[in-house]
């Protein structure tokens, strides 16, 4: 089988258990993406690495070109019976190459409908229009499956003719590793919201901040912190003169970003993800199994894990005061802060375990390939 992933670190974060599961069940596993630091870590997985150049945003064409002929000399040359596709970009490029170079199933796992889908500008409804007939190009097809992550995107894209309800299936997520992630006992200094993301407008860091400075003007006593690096492939890419801008104003720390994610949860009470879309934030189902309430924009992807008054808040997308009200309720309401965490706690180790994800696909897999 062969993966096709944008980078070798996201490859890495959400879908080597996937592929470990695979190469454990009997497949050959080849990984074909952009190698930056975490090449060795694939290989050493006992996975074959093929590296390209993956440009990520739709600025030259030209490059998109070069890398769908590469993709279709790569599968004639492997010819994988499973072909997997993660995300956007690779679903569309991967799945018009293997037109070229039949694999027996394809697989196109959407991760959330993301920049395009989200914003309301000009050139963004363009590119949807494009967008979607390509996607019924490459998965309108009967040896073709859509994962969706979530129900409302399953829906949109069936309702698009992207895919029909029965070769459309719901896996929610990548799954989160229970044993890493776990509950630690919770800090007495001064009380921590941390929103752990890349730095995206989409991914609500502007409500965060107005949030924060809200209940600094109320004099709520509490640290707000930004986990993660900007994406300057992404328009709705937050610069670091802003970040730096907003810290320097003593509104909220930035940390920048981090790989010790379970160590920067131990430290957090309250978890943040005031996202405008999502697909299933891996982020949320990882606070979740650390036992940290959660507060996040009651949109999809985000409602999956971040169940109002049960594992979490669910405030309105795109609302700063509604965010900041939610926040001053956990921070004044340990009760209630241990109450949601303990059942996020459970509804992880329930639903969304790294196992239980790896299964779900390993079982879509034989079913493509008709052997189950």
């Amino acid at each position: 089988m062969l993966f096709l992933v944008t980078a070798d670190w996201y490859f890495c974060s959400h879908r080597l258990p996937l592929a470990c599961a695979a190469r454990e069940a009997g497949y050959r596993v080849v990984v074909v993406t952009q190698v930056g630091a975490d090449g060795e870590r694939i290989r050493a997985a006992g996975l074959e690495l093929i590296a390209v150049t993956f440009p990520r945003s739709g600025r030259r064409p030209w490059n998109d070109l070069w890398l769908l002929f590469r993709l279709i000399r790569i599968l004639r040359s492997v010819r994988p019976d499973v072909l997997h596709l993660v995300s956007l970009k690779p679903i569309v490029l991967g799945s018009l190459a293997a037109r070229l170079a039949t694999p027996r199933a394809l697989i196109g796992a959407m991760t959330g409908l993301g920049h395009v889908f989200i914003s309301r500008r000009l050139r963004s409804r363009f590119m949807r229009r494009a967008l979607l007939p390509l996607l019924r190009l490459g998965l309108d097809r009967e040896y073709a499956w859509l994962i969706a992550q979530n129900a409302d995107d399953r829906q949109f894209l069936v309702n698009a003719g992207v895919s029909t309800a029965e070769r459309s299936v719901l896996i929610r997520g990548s799954g989160v590793d229970t044993q890493r992630f776990r509950p630690q006992a919770e800090s007495t200094a001064k009380p921590l919201v941390v929103l752990p993301s890349r730095m995206l407008w989409e991914k609500g860091a502007g409500e965060f901040v107005a949030a924060a400075r809200a209940l600094r003007e109320r004099g709520v006593a509490a640290r707000f912190a930004l986990v993660g690096a900007g994406d300057p492939e992404n328009p709705a890419s937050v610069t670091p003169a802003q970040l730096a801008d907003w810290q320097a104003q003593g509104v909220v720390e930035w940390w920048g970003q981090r790989s010790d994610m379970p160590e920067v949860l131990a430290q957090a009470q309250v978890v943040c993800l005031p996202s405008y879309r999502e697909g299933l934030p891996k982020v949320l189902l990882e606070a979740a199994a650390c036992g940290l309430p959660l507060v996040a924009a009651d949109v999809p992807g985000c409602r999956e894990i971040c169940i109002h008054e049960q594992s979490g808040l669910l405030v309105p997308a795109r609302d700063p005061l509604a965010l900041a009200d939610a926040i001053e309720r956990m921070i004044g309401d340990p009760g209630l802060r241990q109450r949601l965490g303990r059942a996020g706690r459970a509804l992880v180790e329930r639903e969304f375990s790294v196992d239980r994800v790896a299964q779900e696909t390993l079982a879509l897999y034989r079913r493509a390939l008709g052997e189950g």
